[in-house]
């Protein structure tokens, strides 16, 4: 069987998911909006975002008490839950589903380098 793969690619349903999460969220709350990491390794989509006033932080302790954050594609641990839900922040949660991590874990893995029994690149 041959595979084809199409040049270029776009992001996988999950990563459109997230990106569609941050977008809307400035739309109907206006900036500025805060994403714990980036929401997707694209420098071009994240600076977009971040022209539009989304800010992405590394720790939640950089998101002001109440203010909206959004947990990027890449997830969470429950600490991290449990201390936006003490400090009352406004979380939406742009993770992606356990098929699409799956499939992110695999491009992850190839692009740096790692072999990978399927050519996601």
């Amino acid at each position: 069987m041959k595979i084809i793969l199409a040049n270029p690619r776009g992001f996988c349903a999950g990563v459109d998911r997230a990106i569609s999460i941050v977008e809307l969220a400035l739309e109907i709350h206006g900036a500025p909006i805060y994403v714990r990491h980036e929401v997707v390794h694209n420098r071009f989509v994240v600076n977009g975002l971040r022209d539009r006033g989304a800010i992405f932080v590394e720790e939640l302790s950089a998101v002001p008490d109440g203010a909206i954050v959004i947990f990027s594609a890449h997830g969470v641990s429950q600490a991290v839950r449990q201390e936006a839900k003490d400090r009352n922040l406004k979380v939406f949660d742009a993770n992606l589903s356990f098929g699409d991590q799956s499939a992110y874990a695999s491009c992850s893995c190839k692009s740096k380098g790692n072999k990978s029994d399927f050519d996601w690149t």
